[in-house]
């Protein structure tokens, strides 16, 4: 199909969700209307991108019609420097467009909850997972996301052994959904007295976070366990029983398997706000594991392990003593190690979303 029919065909689909967005009955049913908001919001930046081909198309067609017809010198030579101006942006626009042509991940617009956890190298793996935690709210600062500690379990020399949070902002799944895997890495701990190089490892759970509306639970089968907070607060936190525990057997509706999930969640001094905050993160827990297909689907369809739905995949691996970082997906390696620890991963994110979009182009009709 033609790159400007598909664009027609969106203009109208626009047209209809604009229309859509403001019925009441639509607003009514809150599901159909969040996602046609997403719909719409989606539209309206591909359409953007995509008029401003249209444009440059037109503009060049309207240059060359003056080139070869005109007669006076001074028109000739200004629709020459017109024309030589658009040539070389035209395959740069028509990549951007095809490129948001794509159909979208569904999921890349929503929130997300991350999980780190120790593996392999006992107490170095558990300061490797406190590395990594401080690398990703490094960058949430840089580019304006917002995080909340949801539960910890903190190493017994520095780190954690398991560290949980909500991630807020634009586009969060999209852009940290490549940084689930097993992250490898070479270096000299500080707890080695012979100077000896070790390899440890922590793994990192990327998360979209549910809609209320799409997971049931029946909240009469949870059960609840209440309990005294540790760790900062003073002497208040210890006092009163704010921290929750909810035990809830899920069912998987593929295999009918019955399946106990346990969360905990002390993220504040308020006993509602946890029982809150733990109800999403179960939410978050049974969309992922229902949707585990679809993400196993992806994957078999890709020939590269970018988009892999095997969380135990070995994705990264930091070298300290090279100063490297190694992306195993896409053979991405760099030489600037203290700089990405402090938060400057764009450049990786950037090469595993251009590798994904070339595999899923190569896919398309376009």
């Amino acid at each position: 199909m033609d790159i400007l029919d598909k664009i027609e065909g969106l203009e109208a689909k626009f047209h209809e969700v604009s229309l859509l967005i403001t019925d009441p009955a639509v607003i009514a049913d809150q599901a159909r209307y969040v996602r046609l908001n997403r719909d719409y919001h989606d539209l309206e930046r591909v359409l953007e991108s995509a008029n401003k081909y249209k444009k440059a198309r037109r503009d060049l067609e309207d240059a060359k019609q003056v080139f070869f017809n005109e007669s006076d010198a001074e028109l000739k030579e200004m629709a020459r420097m017109e024309i030589d101006s658009i040539e070389p942006l035209l395959p740069q626009l028509e990549e951007e467009v095809k490129i948001m042509l794509l159909p979208q991940d569904p999921e890349d617009g929503k929130n997300v909850v991350m999980e780190i956890r120790g593996g392999t190298g006992g107490d170095e793996a558990a300061i490797f997972a406190g590395d990594l935690f401080r690398m990703y709210t490094k960058y949430f600062e840089l580019h304006g996301f917002k995080y909340t500690v949801s539960s910890f379990s903190e190493g017994t020399v520095g780190g954690f052994k398991e560290i949980i949070f909500n991630v807020t902002g634009q586009n969060v799944y999209g852009t940290l959904k490549y940084e689930s895997g097993v992250h490898r890495v070479q270096r000299v701990p500080v707890t080695e007295t012979q100077g000896r190089i070790h390899t440890s490892a922590a793994t990192v759970a990327v998360l979209p976070e549910a809609d209320e509306f799409e997971v049931h639970i029946n909240e009469g089968e949870i059960r609840w366990d209440y309990f005294r907070s540790g760790g900062a607060g003073g002497q208040n936190v210890n006092k009163v029983e704010s921290g929750v525990r909810l035990r809830y057997n899920w069912k998987n509706p593929n295999t009918g398997e019955i399946q106990e999930i346990l969360i905990e969640c002390t993220e504040t001094r308020d006993q509602p706000k946890n029982k809150e905050r733990a109800l999403a993160r179960l939410r978050t827990q049974i969309y992922d594991k229902e949707h585990q297909k679809y993400i196993d689907d992806i994957a078999a369809r890709r020939k590269t392990m970018v988009s892999t739905g095997d969380r135990s995949a070995k994705i990264r691996t930091y070298n300290y003593p090279q100063g490297r970082i190694t992306d195993h997906r896409i053979g991405y390696t760099i030489y600037n190690l203290q700089a990405f620890m402090d938060g400057d991963i764009q450049g990786v994110i950037d090469a595993l979303t251009i590798a994904e979009n070339a595999e899923r182009l190569k896919e398309s009709e376009l």
